[in-house]
């Protein structure tokens, strides 16, 4: 235990960030970080429970609590605390291929299901994470994981987000010759593309692609598979193929004037502004909130990068719709700990939103009915009205249910569809010939990762639909022992 009296003696204390109304006007990380003694302290808070919930990745009422890759968090705890960080880094990196990415854009289950939460403010799990793959960087503990020998055996990976690279980096180690083709002009995908630079700087994501491409992974970019090379190709070409390619089809919203210019999906708005930063375009990108009236819609996490977005093109107002109740201030009694917290708070977006506007963004439960258009086409507003949720019957779901009276028009230029994604494109699927499940998912089953075609599996997003990014890396190492597995016994 790094000191058993730690959770007494310190209070939680999170590294600061940067002044919000400084830092909507760039798109630099918005992080600090805490100084090395405060770390410790940090670390000291760890209690090494005898069941440590916070190392053990599962669903509970919906919701992940735990942390899916396993990291060994109280063990790297102790040694931050006792300054072992070298140490704390080899830990580290057994379970985790990319902890500056999880550090940095993971929501942390763990802390979640941190023992000290049931009272007191979970550990800061996620920071110290960070603090430690930082350090090995700057220490340069941080290698190329080439293997000692090749196997001769050749495996293409679709995809190269945060499963498609886990799963090349696994398989790179097992001495396997792996190429990742990527459709995109870069490598990283959602990481890369679909999160915002001030969220995870392009800077860290290159810096393990380049890692990765040392180490001998090959990437092939702007090829997209099905289109500039088919899948009967690949299969003359490789051993086993691993489709990583996301669930990349958005929700769409299909009501009165959606047809009208102005409406777009979140992933368009984000991807076009990362490819323009990247670029170092000087040109607005493609679709560009500056001066306009904005409204997005959904409240999950591509929601809050749609917002933080708008605010850095200097929109005009900006509102965000959540279909769901304003959730409480505490856990309520059907929310218990281990469950991820069902609570009120705002993420970095809304901060910086009330700070330009004075108010969190967010409204709660409210359905929009039409979009608004003028006679060129253009969107001008759009109509809303308030609903309630009833209790479901027979065990079934809530039932949605509009308040009479309470209609709205809400001016908007602009509006950015940030619903959530149904499964991956199926294009793909269909050229492969693998099966698909009702939500579009490609079917393999979970710790096989075997598709219903031989030698060709699935991980990610593109299997279990869309989730967190710590998903996506245990399923890449997952699907990397299995295609290992397959090939050897071959």
């Amino acid at each position: 235990m790094a000191k058993p009296t730690g959770f007494l003696e310190f209070k939680r204390e999170a590294a600061e960030e940067r002044p919000f109304t400084e830092r909507v006007h760039d798109w630099e990380p918005i992080h600090l970080h805490l100084p090395e003694e405060r770390l410790n302290q940090q670390a000291a808070r760890c209690m090494d429970c005898g069941i440590p919930f916070c190392h053990k990745g599962t669903i509970l009422n919906g919701m992940t609590s735990g942390c899916p890759i396993n990291n060994l968090i109280p063990e790297w705890n102790d040694l931050v605390y006792r300054g072992l960080w070298r140490e704390a880094y080899e830990r580290l990196s057994r379970t985790n291929n990319f902890p500056e990415f999880t550090g940095l854009v993971c929501p942390a289950p763990c802390e979640a299901a941190c023992t000290l939460g049931i009272h007191d403010p979970a550990v800061t799990i996620k920071q110290i994470e960070f603090a430690i793959i930082e350090r090995a960087f700057e220490e340069g503990w941080v290698k190329p994981n080439t293997p000692s020998h090749r196997s001769g055996k050749t495996v293409a990976v679709i995809g190269s987000g945060p499963s498609g690279l886990a799963a090349a980096d696994e398989l790179n180690k097992a001495g396997h010759s792996v190429t990742v083709f990527e459709r995109a002009d870069r490598i990283g995908g959602l990481l890369m593309y679909g999160i915002p630079n001030m969220k995870l700087d392009k800077k860290l994501v290159q810096r393990r692609i380049d890692l990765l491409a040392e180490a001998g992974i090959r990437f092939v970019t702007n090829t997209e598979v099905g289109r500039d090379v088919t899948a009967v190709q690949l299969q003359e070409q490789f051993d086993a193929i691993v489709l990583c390619t996301g669930a990349t089809q958005p929700n769409n919203l299909p009501v009165p004037g959606r047809e009208l210019n102005g409406i777009h999906f979140a992933m368009e708005f984000l991807q076009g502004n990362t490819q323009k930063l990247l670029d170092g375009a000087q040109e607005t990108p493609p679709v560009f909130a500056g001066g306009k009236d904005v409204i997005v819609i959904g409240g999950g996490d591509t929601g809050t990068d749609c917002v933080a977005t708008s605010l850095r093109h200097g929109c005009d107002s900006l509102v965000q719709f959540e279909i769901m109740d304003q959730p409480p201030l505490a856990r309520a009694a059907n929310n218990p700990w281990p469950q991820w917290p069902r609570i009120y708070k705002m993420d970095y977006g809304q901060e910086e939103a009330a700070a330009v506007f004075g108010e969190d963004p967010r409204e709660y439960a409210i359905m929009t009915k039409r979009f608004i258009g003028d006679e060129q086409g253009n969107l001008q507003a759009l109509e809303t009205v308030n609903v309630r949720w009833l209790p479901p019957e027979n065990g079934g779901r809530p039932k949605l249910e509009e308040i009479p009276g309470t209609a709205q028009t809400w001016a908007a230029q602009l509006v950015l569809l940030a619903l959530g994604f149904r499964g991956p494109e199926q294009s793909l699927a269909q050229q492969f010939g693998v099966a698909t499940g009702p939500r579009t998912n490609i079917e393999a089953e979970y710790g096989r990762y075997a598709t219903n075609v031989p030698g060709v599996f699935a991980a990610g997003d593109a299997r279990r639909g869309q989730s967190l990014v710590v998903w996506a890396i245990q399923e890449g190492r997952g699907v990397g022992t299995a295609v290992d597995a397959y090939l050897m016994a071959g």
